[in-house]
């Protein structure tokens, strides 16, 4: 059934890990009865958590999508994962939501991920609700959790559903301050309306009032209704508060239990009722075919337009997930990926349920789908029809700050392993993958540890491919500090012509990264046609220096003499033998070697700020700035080594609590200290040996 973009609800659900957001999804679906039976993430059977790493692991990996019909209205509900190594999921969801549900559990209250999502949704200007789970379990306390989330988020958080307790403090039911009434959970796991218990209607009328305030400052008509003691309509109340959930000047709170169904349907009534249609979410800003920035506004009558936010692959195919943002998609209808330029024909089209696809006849305004087998389109493309040429902006992945070197197991796989990244990659654009010429190391960078674990479990299921990871290697620097001159010759006399080649050169430090060479040979000692060859053997031998086998950089080299032989030279000698004077003059040219230095912008709360200092010097770190943000966090900037921070990603984020954030880049090479040089050569010799 197509429904018009009025009737449309996409929400994502944000939160910690193990705060119940798949559960949550779980229980919408089972209230519904689109399901019989209601999984269990500890069970691995949850429509949403179906891969078989979220199986194993028992934690959503890749956002899913939940399709639900409720009340005239499509909810497009979009699972994301709580663990922070799988934020580019939480970024590719909220890019195609119009709110956002922060679910966090009625035990802990705020936690780190509770903030970041909050930060999330600040980024995209989103309205959000917040959900607090598990409020029947015995160690929950609601009120707790309501009072930290107040506390640190301000008096935007407003209440509309309180729990009943009964005299054991078990939670029993739920109030809707909005509409008055007590609902709780039958036998038969159904919602049932109930009495609003006595000791809560006081308190039930003293949030209403709150409510009714919150309505009033949404206009100045409602306010001078306000003030002259007028009641509002439902229609009245409904429209202010959609107007403050809109504007970020109110956010709801509910409660529930997933396991019960506690709640549920009511958090449903609210996404339909309160909740933004794509109408209502912000106008964004896109190219168009002249490379100009125009406002874009969501359009059914338009011409058809989608985003491509997320790709998954398998044995059954490629599915492109899209966003139509105007017109309408239907099968077999020409469409240009404005950022290939390629004109692509669209495929089959689904509604994904978790794995379940179900094949549907057009893809309306607002709504979120499925394109089959669209093999040359990828995640942030822009899909449109070719008269009218615009480009959305793609998903702010976060930068991937976390490297390892990965191998197969088994010796001569190692084109299956970039196979395989390949294609994984498309699915999950957030890590890179680099093959570094310099240490022969194909290079994985994601954002932490379990992201990559991932990777090598699915390239070890999906591709039979087993791999290992390991610290990358630092690709050091060698140079020289004094001046040498030294002789290279080379005479090698055996049946037939000899070969014969002999040069002076003088080697001396310079600034400049490629080597340098001159010549000033007077007399003809070496002839003219044997410069090339004289400097090609130089350029060789910069490869690999005399400490650790690392290039040899600000290097100059002159030829100033030597001797040749009429019948017995050649480029070959004359090569060997600037080779020969290479390997004599560097060891006496006081060798150093030269470490790459990274410049670091380390974002954190202000109470991390020391921690995080102190361990930035025993990096070997230099700190170059401090400066504070407009939401009180500070950023650090500073110069590290590039072997001190392998690890960086994991220690920050045990030192932070999982506040900090960085981002880390090349700067230059500086002469490494004696300690680190020594440290490096060992390394080297060790590698050599392997």
């Amino acid at each position: 059934m197509s429904y018009s973009v009025q009737n449309i609800r996409n929400v994502a659900l944000l939160g910690h890990g193990g705060n119940g957001k798949t559960s949550l999804v779980e229980s919408m679906l089972y209230m519904l009865g689109k399901i019989d039976r209601l999984g269990k993430t500890a069970d691995g059977n949850t429509v949403c958590d179906y891969d078989a790493e979220e199986i194993k692991r028992q934690m959503t990996v890749s956002t899913s999508i939940a399709p639900l019909e409720y009340h005239g209205c499509m909810m497009n509900v979009l699972d994301t994962p709580g663990n922070f190594d799988f934020a580019g999921e939480v970024q590719a969801a909220l890019r195609v939501a119009e709110l956002g549900v922060i679910v966090c559990d009625a035990k802990s209250g705020l936690s780190v991920g509770t903030e970041r999502a909050w930060k999330y949704l600040d980024q995209y200007k989103m309205p959000r609700f917040i959900y607090i789970s598990k409020a029947d379990e015995d160690s929950g306390d609601f009120n707790g959790a309501f009072a930290t989330l107040r506390e640190h988020f301000g008096r935007s958080i407003a209440p509309l559903h309180i729990p009943i307790w009964d005299e054991n403090k078990h939670v029993t039911g739920i109030v809707d301050i909005l509409n008055k009434r007590a609902y709780a959970i039958d036998e038969n796991g159904k919602r049932v309306e109930i009495p609003v218990p006595e000791d809560k209607v006081s308190v039930v009328e003293e949030q209403y009032e709150a409510l009714m305030e919150s309505v009033a400052e949404t206009s100045e008509a409602f306010m001078e209704k306000f003030f002259s003691g007028e009641s509002f309509t439902y229609a009245e109340v409904l429209q202010g508060l959609r107007t403050g959930i809109k504007d970020g000047t109110l956010v709801p709170v509910f409660c529930g239990s997933a396991m019960t169904g506690l709640g549920t349907i009511s958090l449903l009534d609210a996404i339909a009722d309160l909740g933004p249609n794509p109408i209502d979410a912000p106008h964004e800003m896109v190219v168009d075919d002249d490379g100009e920035q125009e406002p874009f506004a969501v359009s059914p009558g338009a011409m058809p337009a989608a985003l491509v936010f997320k790709t998954t692959a398998d044995q059954y195919g490629k599915y492109s997930f899209v966003k139509v943002l105007s017109g309408t998609l239907t099968p077999d209808m020409p469409v240009l990926n404005v950022t290939t330029g390629n004109t692509e024909k669209v495929g089959r089209l689904y509604i994904l349920r978790g794995k379940k696809a179900t094949e549907v006849k057009s893809l309306t305004c607002g709504d979120i789908g499925a394109i089959a087998k669209m093999d040359k389109v990828h995640t942030g493309d822009t899909l449109c029809d070719p008269r009218h040429v615009i480009k959305f902006a793609g998903i702010p992945f976060a930068e991937p700050n976390y490297s390892k070197a990965i191998y197969p197991k088994t010796r001569g796989q190692e084109e299956k392993v970039a196979a395989g990244l390949t294609r994984l990659n498309d699915e999950d654009p957030s890590f890179t993958v680099t093959n570094n010429a310099e240490t022969h190391q194909m290079v994985i960078t994601g954002a932490g540890d379990i992201q990559l674990d991932v990777l090598v479990s699915k390239l070890k299921n999906r591709f039979g491919v087993e791999t290992e990871l390991e610290e990358p290697r630092v690709a050091y620097r060698e140079k020289i500090r004094k001046t040498v001159s030294k002789q290279g010759r080379h005479k090698k006399q055996t049946g037939g012509s000899g070969q014969f080649g002999d040069v002076w050169i003088r080697f001396e430090p310079c600034d400049s990264e490629e080597m340098v060479f001159e010549e000033e040979v007077f007399g003809g000692s070496v002839p003219k046609n044997y410069f090339p060859a004289v400097e090609k053997g130089l350029r060789e031998a910069c490869r690999h220096g005399v400490l650790a086998g690392y290039p040899v950089v600000n290097l100059k080299a002159v030829l100033y003499d030597g001797s040749y032989h009429p019948v017995d030279s050649s480029e070959i000698a004359f090569k060997t033998a600037a080779q020969l004077a290479y390997k004599a003059a560097l060891p006496e040219a006081n060798p150093v070697m030269m470490e790459p230095v990274g410049e670091l912008k380390v974002i954190v709360p202000d109470a991390y700020m020391g921690d995080v200092i102190g361990d930035l010097n025993k990096r070997r770190g230099r700190v170059m700035n401090m400066d504070a943000t407009e939401n009180g966090d500070q950023i650090i900037e500073a110069e590290v080594p590039m072997a001190e921070m392998m690890s960086y990603a994991i220690e920050l984020r045990a030192m932070t609590q999982s506040r900090g954030s960085f981002t880390f880049h090349f700067a230059r090479y500086e002469d490494c200290p004696p300690a680190a040089q020594a440290k490096a050569i060992e390394v080297a010799k060790e590698m050599k040996e392997e």
